[in-house]
């Protein structure tokens, strides 16, 4: 395989590189630059290395969004983190806490999948369970005192839910009229409704909030 190909295998499966990476970090439990530097190589090496089919076809990364995507992921961390400590410190075991509902609007098992390892990274945050059939995903956080609590947690995971789709996208296609449009969310099975229920199907897990023993 000539250094050509190579690089434009690695290009063409950079999802798969992004999603190597990430595990990789996640193993680790680390983002030291040893662990970002090296697990970046490791998941260059492995594409380059094997024949593996893309999980994204026709994607391409938009550097701006997954800079936000970072960016928004990180202040989440130091946010979140100071306040499960400062809960720990006040409350101890009377922190309150719930299972959250969240409808999703991606249909892609990768970027589902991407979203709740996302979230389960921030302190507080734990995803016990995905509905994939219903595009739901059940979180457990903390603190979580009142209903306001509740839509604010619902919100933060559907606010990185849009922050994941739009660091993906898709070149220019062609529509059935003939004419170019760009590539977008939706082209990865991002729902463009503006509602985010997916229909009157009553829920098996409903919002459970209450104290600790």
């Amino acid at each position: 395989m000539t250094r050509r190909e190579s690089a434009r295998r690695v290009r063409h499966h950079w999802p798969m590189v992004g999603w190597l990476w990430l595990l990789w970090v996640l193993l680790w439990g680390s983002v030291g630059p040893v662990v970002l530097v090296g697990g970046l190589l490791v998941a260059v090496a492995v594409v380059r290395s094997f024949s593996l089919p893309p999980i994204l076809p026709g994607a391409v990364p938009r550097p701006l969004a997954i800079g936000r995507l970072l960016a928004g992921l990180l202040e989440d961390i130091v946010v979140s983190g100071a306040t499960v400590a400062w809960q720990a410190l006040r409350y101890g075991e009377r922190t309150s806490t719930a299972i959250v509902e969240v409808p999703l609007r991606v249909d892609s098992d990768l970027l589902i999948t991407a979203v709740a390892e996302l979230t389960t990274i921030a302190p507080g945050t734990l995803v016990v369970e995905i509905d994939r059939r219903r595009q739901r995903l059940y979180v457990h956080a903390l603190p979580v005192r009142d209903e306001a609590d509740v839509d604010r947690r619902r919100e933060a995971v559907q606010t990185l839910e849009r922050r994941v789709a739009r660091a993906v996208g898709r070149g220019r296609r062609t529509g059935s009229s003939g004419d170019d449009t760009s590539g977008a969310v939706g082209d990865l099975g991002y729902s463009a409704d503006p509602g985010y229920s997916t229909g009157p199907e009553p829920s098996d897990h409903p919002d459970q909030g209450g104290s600790t023993p």
